[in-house]
């Protein structure tokens, strides 16, 4: 038994060492950012697969629609990083609370991956909840955005609806919330087909893991509202007429478009996961 134990975290530490290496060499992350990579991925995987796959179908779409029409986003994106290059801090802003409830997950089930059920453990399936909205939100955004941008639409700003340039925070497409809802879509059916097999439940409570799939996708398109909502009222977007792009901080060649100088960007996609975390933990525990 013990010896099947420690199956998981080997496969944990290989897989995430592999995809941390792989993603340093093709500056998917800066070595501080593939370091706290690894780690993320080695705990997600050694907790349970479910968590592993949300966590690399999240990483390696996102890192493949980063780099679509680059140079596209070099025209407008006022940060941009050649592969999108990320470091610890995004890294754990995108995943730092997924980390910490999947820890908790493992402390309370030990090496059992449990069904989302309320009746068996109503703190489990709120948790496990957590994770599932987490990733939905991370996914949302990421993909809403970056094929957001891309799109020959006209963004108009969440909050009143007016014409805005494309980078602005807070600018929504439909385009964009299509994709965020694919987004959530694709990480509930990670969820729910790695689950069919690594779980052992009663058949009708298997079959209600199927729910996972709408609920991720409505998850999806809610954090990116939220993050979008965020981003237009708290977080600075002013036209530079120097550099001729959308930029996150005031300045003397910068006429503001809207939003507040409170939160940057790793800030809002703090508050915007967090809050989707929430609400996707407490719809779980009522749905299953």
């Amino acid at each position: 038994m013990e010896g099947a134990h420690l199956v998981q975290p080997a496969v944990a530490a290989l897989v995430a060492a592999f995809v941390a290496a792989r993603a340093y060499r093709r500056k998917s992350l800066d070595l501080s950012g593939a370091l706290a990579g690894f780690l993320v991925m080695a705990v997600h995987i050694a907790a349970g697969y479910r968590y592993g796959a949300m966590l690399l179908v999240f990483f390696f779409s996102s890192s493949k629609l980063t780099k679509v029409g680059e140079e596209k986003k070099r025209k407008v994106d006022a940060d941009f990083k050649e592969g999108g290059q990320r470091n610890w801090i995004q890294v754990l802003s995108n995943s730092g609370i997924a980390t910490v409830l999947v820890v908790v997950i493992w402390t309370l089930t030990g090496w059992k991956d449990e069904c989302l059920d309320s009746r068996k453990s109503s703190l489990v399936t709120s948790l496990i909840g957590g994770v599932i909205g987490h990733y939905c939100c991370c996914n949302g955004d990421t993909w809403s955005s970056e094929l957001g941008i891309l799109s020959d639409e006209q963004p108009r700003l969440i909050t009143t609806f007016k014409p805005v340039r494309k980078g602005t925070n807070g600018g929504v497409t439909v385009q964009g919330l299509m994709a965020a809802a694919a987004a959530g879509a694709v990480m509930g059916i990670s969820f729910v087909l790695v689950g069919f097999l690594t779980t052992k439940c009663t058949l009708d409570v298997a079959l209600k893991q199927l729910l996972v799939i709408p609920l991720s996708t409505l998850a999806g398109v809610c954090g990116s509202v939220i993050d979008s909502l965020l981003g237009a009222t708290l977080q600075f977007s002013g036209f530079c007429s120097v550099r001729n792009k959308v930029v996150g901080k005031p300045g003397p060649t910068v006429k503001k478009i809207s939003g507040l100088s409170i939160l940057d960007n790793n800030a809002v996609n703090l508050v915007s996961i967090l809050t989707t975390t929430m609400l996707t933990s407490i719809a779980c525990v009522y749905i299953f």
